[in-house]
């Protein structure tokens, strides 16, 4: 929360690898200076398994819960991504493409990378195990589908949440779609010309009802609601009537029977392309008229199958201190949107916060937390 609410941080080109495009696209890149602490348990996997052991270990520390405490209950591991670390063994790619043949151990490390495996390895948990690849949505998703695992009695815990690494694939790619800014990103500004790619990881642990009456310390808050929908309007594009969102904050709402003035927040997907925010905007404007709302992007960009978890704690964060903050990178008011983000810190006015995401394909995930 303290870069949320300060000066922040800023992108800047990609150190870990180089392209030949003319303009230096910048990220948010976690630096080398910054160590992840799981490449000590797993050293043979790769960054993106790396980023959600940091984000388990710092998860468990917070809940005060010791890793050798778990084995008592049945522990499910529910990890969103996107491309992952799918996309960074070019040289294997090349070799194989020319007819040689390349050696396997890219592959072998990439199989032992599935980042909800690696968790559940590290942990030695047994219970349901499953990462979830729906673009954007991914981490969304995940922490939704684990929620549902511990209300079927499959799990008394679920470690979920979301991890993604920047990489030169990805990058390309997103600049090959004109939907990248060559500056930082501007969530919902009149100037915005698209997205910061980002990397980073976040993880919850989901507690049964059981468990929460027991523990010692307090939760940080509850969940409330998980919606999922899809529009199928387009590869990329949102529907511009925002069907697909529409549908997933009712169906999230409506599982604890909650109604559109009980939000005392939003924490939006805010991506800064065109087409994102102003479907955003068109659907808050609708559904939550002069209810506060911010974006998280322009203090990490956007970190793809992490997106969902990362925002998720920083609205849990944001419930927990009281303090929503202002979205960064937002200065002037676009008139063709209906609906603005918070300019200033301002004071949560309620108890309860909703997040969303919306994803390539059409995937729309939400998600509701309540304070304790």
């Amino acid at each position: 929360m303290a870069a949320l609410l300060g000066e922040g941080v800023h992108p800047a080109p990609p150190r870990r690898f180089t392209t030949a495009h003319p303009i230096a696209y910048p990220v948010f890149e976690i630096p080398e200076s910054i160590p992840l602490r799981g490449s000590s348990q797993e050293p043979g996997v790769m960054r993106t398994a790396q980023l959600a052991l940091t984000a388990l270990e710092e998860a468990l520390l917070n809940a005060g819960w010791a890793a050798t405490e778990l084995a008592d209950f049945n522990v499910g591991v529910c990890m969103g991504t996107t491309v992952g670390c799918t996309l960074n063994s070019e040289e294997f790619y090349r070799e194989f493409r020319s007819g040689s043949q390349p050696d396997m151990a890219p592959v072998i490390r990439f199989l032992n990378s599935n980042p909800s495996q690696v968790i559940a390895r590290s942990l030695e948990v047994t219970g349901p195990c499953q990462t979830v690849v729906n673009a954007c949505s991914s981490g969304t998703d995940a922490i939704g589908i684990g929620a549902s695992w511990i209300r079927a009695g499959l799990c008394d815990i679920v470690i979920a949440g979301g991890a993604d690494e920047l990489c030169r694939v990805t990058y390309n790619g997103f600049i090959s779609l004109m939907i990248t800014d060559d500056k930082a990103c501007r969530p919902f500004d009149r100037r915005r010309k698209g997205l910061n790619l980002g990397e980073g990881a976040a993880v919850l642990l989901l507690e049964s009802e059981k468990l929460v009456r027991h523990r010692k310390s307090p939760t940080q808050a509850i969940l409330l609601g998980y919606g999922s929908a899809g529009d199928a309007h387009h590869l990329t594009a949102p529907d511009p009537q925002g069907r697909g969102l529409k549908r997933a904050i009712f169906s999230a709402l409506e599982e604890n029977h909650m109604l559109a003035g009980d939000i005392a927040f939003i924490n939006a997907h805010g991506t800064g392309t065109p087409d994102n925010d102003r479907v955003e905007s068109k659907v808050l404007h609708e559904l939550f008229p002069g209810v506060p709302f911010y974006s998280t992007k322009g203090c990490t960009g956007h970190t793809l199958g992490a997106a969902g978890a990362i925002e998720a704690a920083f609205t849990i964060a944001s419930l927990k201190t009281g303090v929503i903050p202002p979205s960064a990178g937002f200065e002037e008011r676009d008139p063709e949107l209906p609906a603005h983000p918070v300019e200033q810190k301002s004071t949560v006015p309620g108890r309860v916060a909703l997040s969303q995401s919306l994803a390539f394909g059409g995937s729309n995930a939400v998600l509701i937390f309540g304070k304790e």
